[in-house]
């Protein structure tokens, strides 16, 4: 399977040319810092994602670093220096087929929600 995504001002555009691993939600507090909430992301081999415009990194532990377009602030990227990038799975194009496979840092998440909660859903805002 391949796969392509993009920032959301469209600077910085990824493909991938192997098989996503499954979505994983990460709810660990430099997660939820970053983007508001928790982390969904994909693994995917790095040397099979070609990335096109310039991106910009935040080192965010001594064990990775974080990639965002540096135009739109978009969090594409995280990596942690073992063959792997995460893509953050919002990033991908649609549709994914891709499945979550479960939550990391679970006990970390906000303390406003609940996975699994029954809630109401809108179609459109």
């Amino acid at each position: 399977m391949s796969a392509s995504g993009s920032c959301l001002c469209g600077a910085v555009h990824f493909s991938v040319d192997s098989d996503l691993g499954p979505v994983t939600a990460c709810h660990c507090s430099q997660c939820r810092k970053i983007t508001g909430h928790f982390a969904a992301a994909v693994p995917a081999p790095w040397d099979k994602v070609s990335v096109e415009g310039e991106l910009r990194w935040y080192e965010s532990s001594e064990a990775a670093r974080r990639g965002f377009c540096p135009t739109c602030g978009a969090y594409l990227f995280w990596e942690e220096y073992d063959g792997l990038v995460y893509i953050m799975a919002g990033s991908l194009e649609a549709p994914t087929g891709l499945k979550m496979d479960g939550h990391i840092f679970y006990a970390d998440r906000g303390d406003y929600y609940r996975v699994g909660e029954p809630l109401r859903c809108w179609a459109a805002g």
